[in-house]
């Protein structure tokens, strides 16, 4: 009798533990959006825009071995009052339950983002399904419902196509950034660091880039392009810095994994690429008479990749020229940035949050007019030490061989 009545126990707690699928989904009765698009209304309403993919466009291939040959996404649009209502109003057009397991992409539309990105983020960061490491971007001069119209070639999804570019070109190239949506609330949360979001460009016209045809030629009338670095304050696009000063802003951030300088040799302008392999900066901050301090060193390390003038790369000399050279173009990049950082009086480097984890009882005393008063008189010490590691297996280009 022992014996039953805890086999019995044992089966009701079981019961009560494992309770089987009551919370189940199935996958045709999910509407999976990749990607969404934040406007504003005219009359002040927030609108979302869904990006929902359409699965059996998707695949390569039917079972049966042919080509779908249709519109690898669909969009659907819905307004409220809030995200939420947004969101909810959003099945009135679906067929489907909203899924937002599998959102990598947040599109804010640039009048949005001057409004003020701030309220944007509470819901995302509320609701269970929604991952905050999604991407967050800022459409250039366009609605975020027009970018998110565009139909991409090589990757069928166009959220998909826009961050492999974001990640790839911040990679390679160093002057754009890859910002989920848990950074940005760090950022809009933190003291003394504002965000910075890329931003991305529609090159064409809207028409063109949501016709199937757009995908179907060698050269498409419409395509996304990674562009500019949106400077933010409170929350609020206050301006946009683009070329070599949005490198520079990677560089401040400790962002560069690999990039290219060109520098003028014997007047000769962009005589010479060094590719940049390794990098690595480093910031402190301090108070002196009263005044704050930064002082930031970057260490680059990297390879010489092309050579049009006559040079000489088994003479020391010549090589030690050549680094001051990158190294001064290096700083250059950077005191740019923050030039145009103070001008916006926005602090996007971090400087604030360095002077807070140095000095904390002097930070509470300047902390409330960092942005305003003290960051765009702030004195920045920048330092770079840059070396060549290789050469390639030429000392002299071939050119001036002779």
């Amino acid at each position: 009798m022992k014996r039953k009545a805890f086999f019995l126990i044992v089966l009701f707690m079981s019961m009560t533990v494992l309770s089987g699928c009551w919370s189940r989904k199935e996958l045709t009765d999910l509407a999976f959006v990749i990607a969404v698009g934040l406007d504003k209304t005219k009359d002040g309403r927030y609108m979302a825009t869904f990006q929902v993919v359409n699965p059996g466009n998707v695949a390569g291939a039917t079972q049966r071995g042919g080509g779908s040959g249709g519109v690898p996404i669909t969009l659907y649009k819905a307004t409220g009052d809030n995200l939420v209502e947004a969101s909810r109003k959003g099945s009135q057009k679906i067929s489907r339950l909203i899924y937002y397991a599998h959102t990598n992409l947040i599109v804010i539309g640039e009048e949005m983002a001057k409004e003020g990105i701030g309220p944007l983020f509470d819901a995302m960061e509320r609701n269970p399904q929604f991952r905050t490491t999604a991407i967050v971007v800022i459409a250039r001069h366009r609605t975020a419902e027009e970018m998110l119209k565009i139909l991409t070639p090589i990757d069928k999804l166009p959220a998909n196509q826009m961050i492999k570019t974001l990640q790839f070109t911040e990679k390679t190239w160093g002057q754009n950034i890859s910002v989920h949506v848990g950074e940005v609330i760090n950022d809009l949360t933190s003291e003394g660091k504002e965000p910075v979001i890329s931003g991305f460009r529609l090159v064409g016209g809207v028409q063109e880039g949501e016709r199937q045809t757009n995908v179907q030629e060698s050269e498409p009338d419409a395509r996304l392009s990674a562009d500019d670095l949106a400077i933010l304050k409170d929350g609020k696009l206050v301006g946009w810095i683009s070329g070599k000063a949005a490198r520079g802003v990677l560089w401040g951030l400790d962002k560069i994994e690999q990039t290219v300088i060109t520098i003028d040799w014997k007047h000769k302008q962009e005589a010479i690429a060094y590719k940049v392999v390794r990098a690595k900066t480093s910031v402190s901050a301090d108070m002196k008479k009263g005044k704050p301090v930064v002082s930031v060193h970057i260490g680059a390390e990297g390879d010489v990749g092309e050579a049009l003038v006559p040079l000489d790369f088994s003479d020391p000399q010549e090589i030690f020229a050549l680094e001051k050279k990158i190294q001064k173009e290096i700083r250059q990049e950077i005191i740019k940035a923050i030039e145009r950082a103070q001008q916006e009086k926005s602090d996007i480097f971090g400087f604030g949050e360095a002077l807070h984890r140095s000095d904390p009882q002097e930070w509470k005393k300047i902390k409330a007019d960092w942005n305003d008063t003290y960051f765009p008189q702030l004195e920045v010490k920048v330092s770079v030490d840059a070396s060549i590691r290789r050469t390639g297996l030429r000392n002299k280009p071939y050119m001036f061989g002779r």
